[in-house]
């Protein structure tokens, strides 16, 4: 089995730069099936989840061409089922836009019920809701999402809970129905902004992206394109942590710095130094923590993907923090992990209670989910001795070339695959 064992103990210094926003990643590969002309898209992330989406295409029949590492060729006119149902497709939560994008163009779809990490409760009841007041029959049957209509039309559609996947999923099924579709109570994330830049590309109608009220008209079809996917948020909001809980100085380029407005203001809250240019954030640490109060919310507020990195850093500052998590309510599983380490952590409810510490010491932990398993990792770069992190196949989902892009940094650490492996590790010095 694969494991990342990790030497802490080294301030990360230098440059990296940041690839492709894996969640709209997931929304624009759906999408493109639904022109029948040749769509490019740019600076897509080279991950497990971007590549199941790859490979779900050509499942569905599509002419998938990758031109190279991040950059990919598709054409919707030679697909020839809109049923998904592989093992594949079921372990990533991007699948069900398959759904949205099968029903807009082909007025059905039958698409396995998607996984991802197990971080809570994420129906799928608003989709349904948007797709039937579109006109959709759906129903949920042998663990698929089953979707039929005689026609789309547009509609008034008021989403509960500001959801991202609803968001995306009624705006694919939408942009080519009669008439139009008014999305209230929208999300306002960067990657809903992204996907609806897209199917704009592609000659689809949509106003109001990143407000919580998108207006769609409908087109006739889409046709062919040429896109570049922007920057991804988490993974740029995962280094700058990195960079201030090893107390470290690090440019991070390729990121667009509005879209962190919510981070970068917590790290000044705790003491550390944030400059930001065009497209670069530079992080600098060298002053002990200040305690803070982090809640999650719905963009523009704090990301609960960042949730696991921050409460790692408040782990380490001084005095008394609270962080609440808003949105997911399984989100706090990596806590018991994370005082293997030596955190001084209660949770209650929604909310966990951080008393700061001196340091972090290396255990041997587990990866819960995607953003707590790299939290953990950075957690390892800043505790003394060797930190052995198991189930690396989550964060190997979000993040591409992490241990590279860490070790570019200055980090100690290795991806390992047997006892043997990590003996030599723990035997070799920096």
């Amino acid at each position: 089995m694969e494991q990342y064992a990790v030497r802490g103990g080294v301030h990360l210094v230098g440059e990296v730069e940041i690839g492709g926003a894996k969640n709209a990643a997931l929304g624009i590969l759906a999408g493109a099936l639904m022109a029948d002309e040749i769509v490019e898209i740019e600076n897509v992330p080279d991950l497990s989840d971007t590549n199941i989406m790859i490979d779900a295409l050509k499942s569905l029949g599509a002419y998938v061409e990758k031109v190279d590492r991040h950059t990919v060729r598709i054409n919707g006119s030679t697909v020839t089922s809109s049923v998904l149902d592989n093992d594949g497709i079921k372990k990533i939560r991007g699948s069900y836009y398959f759904a949205g994008a099968l029903l807009g163009k082909y007025h059905e779809a039958e698409v396995a019920l998607p996984g991802g990490c197990n971080i809570g409760s994420r129906p799928v009841d608003q989709h349904i809701k948007g797709f039937r007041a579109l006109g959709a029959d759906v129903e949920i049957e042998h663990g698929c999402l089953v979707c039929s209509a005689k026609k789309l039309e547009g509609s008034h559609i008021y989403l509960d809970v500001v959801s991202v996947g609803a968001t995306i999923n009624v705006m694919l099924a939408s942009v080519l129905a009669d008439g139009q579709t008014y999305i209230e109570n929208a999300a306002k994330e960067p990657h809903v902004v992204d996907v609806a830049n897209f199917l704009n590309s592609m000659g689809a109608s949509i106003k109001g992206a990143g407000t919580d009220v998108i207006r769609i008209k409908g087109v006739s079809k889409l046709h062919g394109a040429h896109y570049s996917i922007i920057p991804d948020q988490i993974e740029a909001g995962t280094f700058m942590l990195a960079a201030a809980i090893t107390k470290g100085d690090v440019l991070i380029k390729n990121v667009i710095p509005k879209h962190l407005e919510s981070i970068t203001s917590k790290l000044k809250e705790i003491g550390c130094d944030v400059n930001e240019e065009d497209d670069t954030i530079r992080v600098m640490a060298s002053r002990p923590f200040r305690h803070t109060q982090v809640k999650t919310l719905p963009y523009p507020g704090f990301p609960t993907d960042m949730q696991p990195q921050i409460v790692v850093a408040l782990g380490l500052a001084e005095g008394t923090s609270i962080v609440t998590e808003s949105i997911f309510e399984n989100r706090f599983r990596y806590v018991d992990e994370l005082t293997r380490l030596g955190a001084n952590i209660r949770v209650e409810g929604n909310t966990a209670i951080i008393e700061g510490v001196s340091k972090y010491t290396g255990a041997n932990i587990v990866a819960p989910d995607l953003r707590a398993g790299a939290a953990l990792v950075v957690a390892g770069l800043a505790a003394e001795g060797v930190t052995v992190v198991d189930d690396i196949f989550y964060v190997e989902r979000g993040y591409e070339d992490f241990v590279e892009k860490l070790r570019n940094l200055g980090a100690d650490i290795e991806k390992i695959e047997s006892p043997r492996d990590l003996q030599k590790f723990r035997l070799h010095a920096v």
